[in-house]
């Protein structure tokens, strides 16, 4: 068969060194000559957020930052920027900071120099997420991609293994995700098997010694090959599924695709064998399911959607919410039926299948 595709690459620094974030970030806006910064930071990350711009010219710090960004919290956002007349916005933070950054970005055009503190991915993507009446709507834009991103690994030490375990198990998913998403090619597949190989090396260690530095390393090594493919390829089954989960029932984020993640790859591994075979030779497995499960026993992975807040109750709803959102290409037949048996088995724990 000819091999032919259009890929396109998107225009983005990445600063790679551990204990360098401060040095990195430094150097970036002095660089680039911005003298108003605003940061954008959790409560939970003011320590860490002062300490990597200690030095820099911050015009504003904002704090006000909340999970799925609701548009209200945006808004906010958008005036603080305005008001301190920032230049650029550095997030520092999980994806909850990243995604209220691509908010602002996105209506006022400022520059984003992202500083993750988790595996999320998002911060390599030019998808956007709001909020508003328990919907979340994504788009794609190129000016909420971040202008640079500063990885330092040992920013994520502090991180604890539950939280590592399924940040990380989210930037799987945007592996899997990427071997069948609409707009997938070999190029993003390749960026996808690595992110795999290096996640299912990365978080074991991370278990079992969470100072282990080349663990996290590897991990945060492959939640970028995996954000990257993503951005790429688009969103396949597993991210619309987890999307109408978070903004309907304000489920986490993470944990959220750690649970789901099993399900989706069972029904759609099957029906794309060439793309499973991939996933198993990244796994080192005899194919996708197994090598994902093995992973999960080792880590403890989330099981259960009701641990979450997920109701018995609310399945049939999702299911109906879903639908209309389910690619048309994706490699399974999706119906209501299978749906609702999905969020089943993945409310309940139950094995995949």
């Amino acid at each position: 068969m000819t091999l032919a595709f259009t890929h396109d690459t998107l225009a983005q620094r990445i600063r790679f060194g551990s204990g360098e974030a401060a040095a990195s970030l430094s150097a970036e806006v002095a660089e680039q000559g911005w003298t108003r910064a605003m940061v954008i930071a959790a409560p939970a990350e003011s320590e860490l957020a002062g300490a990597v711009t200690d030095g820099l010219p911050v015009a504003h710090v904002h704090d006000d930052v909340v999970m799925h960004v609701p548009v209200a919290v945006a808004e906010r956002a958008r005036r603080a920027a305005a008001e301190h007349r920032a230049d650029v916005l550095i997030s520092i933070g999980g994806g909850s900071t990243t995604g209220l950054a691509k908010a602002v970005a996105l209506t006022t055009g400022l520059p984003i120099v992202a500083v993750p503190t988790t595996y999320a991915g998002s911060e390599a993507t030019n998808v956007w997420g709001l909020t508003e009446e328990s919907t979340k709507t994504t788009g794609v834009d190129a000016k909420v991609l971040p202008r640079t991103v500063v990885y330092d690994a040992s920013l994520m030490l502090s991180l604890p293994v539950d939280l590592s375990v399924a940040s990380g198990l989210n930037a799987l998913a945007h592996c899997v995700d990427s071997m069948w998403s609409p707009r997938t090619d070999p190029i993003d597949q390749a960026l996808a098997a690595e992110g795999i190989r290096a996640l299912d090396a990365g978080l074991p260690r991370i278990v079992a010694d969470p100072s282990d530095l080349k663990g996290r390393e590897q991990a945060l090594y492959g939640a970028y090959l995996a954000a990257v493919a993503f951005a790429s390829a688009g969103s396949g089954l597993h991210h619309k599924i987890c999307h109408v989960l978070g903004g309907r029932y304000d489920l986490p984020h993470a944990p959220t695709h750690a649970v789901v993640l099993p399900h989706v790859l069972a029904l759609n591994g099957p029906a794309a064998p060439e793309a499973d075979d991939r996933i198993a030779r990244a796994f080192g497995s005899v194919d996708g399911l197994t090598g994902l499960q093995d992973l999960r026993r080792r880590l403890d992975a989330p099981r259960a959607l009701r641990d979450y807040g997920f109701e018995e109750s609310q399945v049939p709803d999702a299911a109906r919410a879903v639908l209309p959102a389910v690619p048309p290409d994706n490699p399974a037949t999706v119906t209501p039926d299978v749906l609702e048996d999905l969020l089943h088995r993945a409310w309940e724990g139950a094995e995949p299948r």
